[in-house]
C-alpha cells in the first residue's frame, strides 16, 4: 500500500511587509538595551544572514484557521476528492487562532474541527485533531497520515500546516522580522498499485539540553504589554543544532528508503534561514562524500519569510504550480522533505513523485 500526495494547495495572505516597514521599530539586544547600530544597519545585516526581503501577514480580519481552510479547499480541489471520503483532518500549528492586536491563543475547538465544520463534512468517522510539533509539524502530520494509511485505518487524509506568527512576535526583537504567515495543505491517499509515494521517514526529539532553544518570553521592552509572552529563540544554538542534527535525520530517512543520494532530485527544507538551510544541505551531501548538485534546493524565504509549519507545503505547492520553472517535478522524481523546530524536533520524509 502506497501513500501518495493526491493534491496540494496553499494560501499566502495578500499583505506584503518589506524590510523597510521595520525601519521605525525600536529594537533591543537585551531587556531595555537598545542596539548601538542604526535600524538601517540592523536590517541590512538581517537580510544578509536570513535572505529575507519581505514576508506575508494575514489581514486584520483573518485568523489562522481561516488561512488553513483556504489552503485545505485548494488541496481538496487539486485532489478532486469528495470531502465526505476524508478519514482524517490533521492541522499542524503552534499558536491556534490569534486575533489581530491580541495575544490570546484560541484552540477551542481544535483548528482541525473548525476546518471540518467549514468544509461542511457530516461524516462522524472523519477524525479531526491538531498537531503541535514546532515548525516540523506539517511533515510530522504527513508521517502520521502515512502510518494510518499503512495500517489500513485510512484511505484519505487532509494534512494542513498553517500559522499566523505575525500575531505572536515581539516588535522590539529583531528576530520578529523572520516570521510570517501562511498556510499549506495536501491530501494523502492510499494507492494499492502505485510505486510512488512515501518511501521512508525519520523523526527525532531532543530535550535534554535543547528543549527551550525556542520558547515564549516577555518583550525586550519592559514597558511593552508586560503580561504578554512572545516567540523567543536562541539563534546561535538553534543554528548549531540544525547543522548537526538535520543532515543526520535526512540521511537516516534516505538510507531507509534504499534510494541513492545521486537519485535525489529536490530537497524541500523548512524555510527558516537562507544561510542555515544552505549549510544544512552542504553538510547533508558531505555525509555521503558527494558534491551538492546545482538547483537541488528550491527556496522562497526571500519573499515569504518563515511561516513555521507552512513553509514546506507552500513551497511544494508553488513548485507544482510552476512558479519556479527551474524546479519542476517529474513523475518518478525522488524528493526529500525536511524540517527543524521548537521542541527541539527534526524530521525528514523521502518521497517518490
Amino acid at each position: 500500500m502506497s501513500s501518495i500526495i493526491s493534491g496540494v494547495g496553499s494560501y499566502l495572505p495578500t499583505l506584503r511587509i518589506t524590510n523597510q516597514d521595520f525601519i521605525a521599530h525600536r529594537f533591543y539586544k537585551g531587556i531595555d538595551q537598545p542596539f548601538e547600530d542604526s535600524n538601517e544597519v540592523i536590517i541590512q545585516k538581517f537580510k544578509e544572514i536570513t535572505g529575507i526581503e519581505e514576508r506575508r501577514y494575514a489581514q486584520k480580519e483573518q485568523t489562522n484557521s481561516d488561512l488553513g481552510i483556504i489552503a485545505a479547499q485548494n488541496a481538496i480541489a487539486a485532489a478532486n476528492i469528495d470531502v465526505e471520503k476524508l478519514d482524517y483532518i490533521i492541522f499542524a500549528h503552534n499558536f491556534g487562532d490569534v486575533r489581530f492586536a491580541s495575544n490570546h491563543l484560541d484552540m477551542l475547538p481544535a483548528l482541525a474541527a473548525r476546518v471540518k465544520h467549514a468544509l461542511g463534512i457530516e461524516n462522524p468517522n472523519c477524525v479531526a485533531y491538531d498537531m503541535l510539533f514546532g515548525c516540523p509539524g506539517w511533515i510530522e502530520a504527513l508521517i502520521q497520515a502515512h502510518i494510518f494509511i499503512k495500517a489500513g485505518a485510512a484511505q484519505h487524509c487532509l494534512v494542513i500546516g498553517s500559522e499566523t506568527l505575525s500575531r505572536v512576535v515581539d516588535p522590539h526583537d529583531r528576530d520578529s522580522m523572520i516570521f510570517a504567515d501562511g498556510a499549506g495543505a495536501c491530501v494523502l491517499s492510499a494507492d494499492e498499485t502505485s510505486e510512488c509515494g512515501i518511501l521512508a521517514h525519520a523523526t527525532q526529539t531532543f530535550t535534554k539540553d535543547e528543549a527551550y532553544f525556542l520558547n515564549n518570553g516577555p518583550s525586550l521592552n519592559s514597558k511593552h504589554h508586560i503580561h504578554e509572552k512572545y516567540i523567543k529563540m536562541q539563534g546561535r544554538k538553534i543554528y548549531e543544532f540544525a547543522l548537526t542534527k538535520v543532515p543526520q535525520a535526512m540521511k537516516a530517512a534516505l538510507d531507509k528508503s534504499g534510494v541513492g543520494i545521486e537519485d535525489v532530485k529536490k530537497i524541500f527544507i523548512h524555510q527558516a534561514n537562507e544561510k542555515m538551510d544552505e549549510a544544512i544541505i552542504d553538510r547533508f551531501y558531505r555525509l555521503y562524500r558527494a558534491q551538492r548538485p546545482e538547483g537541488i534546493m528550491p527556496m522562497n524565504i526571500q519573499f515569504n519569510g518563515n511561516s513555521s509549519v507552512a513553509t514546506v507545503p507552500t513551497l511544494l505547492d508553488a513548485v507544482i504550480r510552476g512558479e519556479y520553472p527551474e524546479h519542476e517535478l517529474n513523475k518518478g522524481d525522488v524528493i526529500i522533505l525536511a524540517s527543524v523546530g521548537a521542541g527541539m524536533n527534526i524530521n525528514a520524509v523521502v518521497y517518490r513523485w
